[in-house]
């Protein structure tokens, strides 16, 4: 399966990934590495606890909004 993971950088300094398709699936870490050998951990959890609830997802684009 191939799931896509959004990764963002907090106010300090910790890379947090998720995963759009599976509700509740994020980790952080400090470096990119770290954040993607933790995101692919989590993936694994939660399908293991709830991956009938997947939904697969096409991904379009990112769009930054200023507010």
């Amino acid at each position: 399966m191939e799931f896509n993971v959004i990764i963002e950088k907090d106010d300090e300094g910790w890379y947090v990934a998720s995963v759009p398709q599976i509700q509740g699936c994020y980790t952080q870490g400090k470096t990119i590495q770290e954040v993607l050998e933790r995101i692919k951990e989590a993936i694994e959890v939660c399908l293991k606890a709830d991956g009938e609830n997947v939904k697969p997802m096409k991904f379009i684009g990112i769009q930054k909004i200023e507010m």
